[in-house]
């Protein structure tokens, strides 16, 4: 019932807060818990940055293309928009564009993507001002048909 003076509990410094020993161990339960929600996150969202044109490409029995360099890729649209990459073009700019992408020595396949539902003329059309302007390695891009006999 009476005051204690004895060494009892933590030293009281003049000022009358404790002193304690600094906290030499971390916490890493918090620091897991971030990691795994950042984790999610990006697992959710890396899906969703493949931007590109919207083509739904017909299918076909041949084998996928391995590419060391980033090809360059022509893209014909349902509506018959021209694309060059995911930049929208007109039918006349598509030479202009690919002769000045070959000034800086790009010398791989360009790609020709045409939507299953795009004008058959349009798609013809962009092939043959690529080939009447010179480039020669010209592909066609399809999807693999998975119902293959």
């Amino acid at each position: 019932m009476g005051m204690s003076t004895g060494s009892g509990g933590a030293r009281r410094s003049r000022r009358g807060r404790s002193r304690r020993a600094p906290m030499s161990e971390i916490n890493v339960t918090p620091m897991v818990d971030v990691m795994l929600v950042l984790l999610i996150i990006f697992m959710v969202a890396a899906p969703m940055l493949t931007v590109g044109v919207p083509i739904e490409l017909p299918k076909t029995q041949a084998k996928a293309l391995n590419s060391e360099q980033q090809p360059i890729t022509i893209s014909v649209n349902a509506q018959g928009q021209v694309y060059i990459n995911e930049t929208e073009i007109a039918v006349e700019e598509v030479v202009p564009k690919l002769e000045q992408i070959a000034k800086t020595g790009y010398q791989e396949r360009i790609f020709v993507k045409g939507d299953r539902t795009a004008d058959y003329g349009t798609v013809m059309q962009v092939m043959g001002r690529i080939n009447a302007a010179g480039f020669k390695n010209i592909g066609l891009v399809t999807d693999q048909d998975t119902k293959a006999l």
